[in-house]
C-alpha cells in the first residue's frame, strides 16, 4: 500500500472530506458530530452482492438509528449511477434506501480511507466498513473480500459493544452478549496493583484475579 493509500488506524480521527451524495453534499465527519457513523464502501453499483447489502442495511436502518448511528455508503461511481441504482432497488425490490451514497468517481475519498486495491484492475473500492464514534474517531475497521457480503448483525453488535464499553468502562467477551463462559456478563478491567487484585475476587465473580466479570447494571 503506497503512502497515498494509508489506512486510518483505530483511534485516529477519521479523514475529513466533503462530497456529493444521493442526499446532497455532506461534510464528513464534521457534519455527524454527536452521532456514531458506519461508513461502508462497495465495489460498484448494479452488482448482486452490493445490492443484497444495500437491501440489508436499509432493512435494519431503524436498528442503527436506535443506537444513534448514521449509515453512509460509498463507491467509485457517479451520483447519477447511484440514483438509478437506488431507484431500481426501490422499484424492483420494494426497499427505499434512506441513507446517503457518496459519489466518489475520482477515488479521492476511497484513497483517504485506503479503500482501493492497487493490485486490482480498475478503481474498485473494496468492501470496507469504518465505524466512527460521536467525535469522529475510528473505532472499528472491517474488510471483506469482493465476493463475500457483510454481516449486518455483527456490525450492529460491534456498535452496541463499543457503546457499552465506553459507558461502563468494561470489556466485552467473544460472541457477546451470548458468550459461552460468562453469558451476557461483562469483563472487569485488569487490576493495576496487588491490593486491587486481592479485593476484586471478593467484589466480582472470577475465574482468577485477572479474569473477573459482572452483570450490567
Amino acid at each position: 500500500m503506497s503512502e497515498n493509500m494509508k489506512l486510518p488506524l483505530i483511534g485516529d480521527r477519521a479523514p475529513e472530506f466533503t462530497a456529493q451524495t444521493t442526499k446532497g453534499v455532506i461534510d464528513f465527519p464534521n457534519g455527524y458530530k454527536g452521532k456514531w457513523v458506519v461508513l461502508f464502501s462497495h465495489p460498484g453499483d448494479f452488482t448482486p452482492v452490493c445490492t443484497t447489502e444495500f437491501y440489508a442495511f436499509a432493512s435494519r436502518a431503524g436498528d442503527f438509528k436506535a443506537l444513534g448511528t448514521e449509515l453512509v455508503g460509498l463507491s467509485v461511481d457517479q451520483v447519477y449511477a447511484h440514483m438509478k441504482w437506488t431507484e431500481w432497488i426501490k422499484e424492483k425490490l420494494g426497499k427505499e434506501i434512506p441513507f446517503p451514497v457518496i459519489a466518489d468517481s475520482t477515488g479521492k475519498v476511497a484513497t483517504k480511507y485506503g479503500m482501493l486495491q492497487p493490485e486490482a484492475k480498475g478503481t474498485q473500492a473494496v468492501r470496507a466498513v469504518f465505524i466512527l464514534d460521536g467525535e469522529g474517531v475510528v473505532r472499528t475497521i472491517l474488510y471483506y473480500p469482493l465476493s463475500v457480503g457483510r454481516n449486518i448483525d455483527e456490525i450492529l453488535r460491534i456498535i452496541k459493544a463499543l457503546q457499552v464499553s465506553d459507558k461502563e468502562g468494561v470489556s466485552l467477551p467473544a460472541n457477546w452478549p451470548k458468550n459461552e463462559l460468562i453469558g451476557d456478563r461483562v469483563i472487569v478491567p485488569a487490576p493495576t496493583n496487588e491490593d486491587e487484585a486481592k479485593d476484586r475476587t471478593k467484589k466480582y465473580e472470577c475465574y482468577d484475579w485477572w479474569f473477573c466479570h459482572r452483570k450490567l447494571e
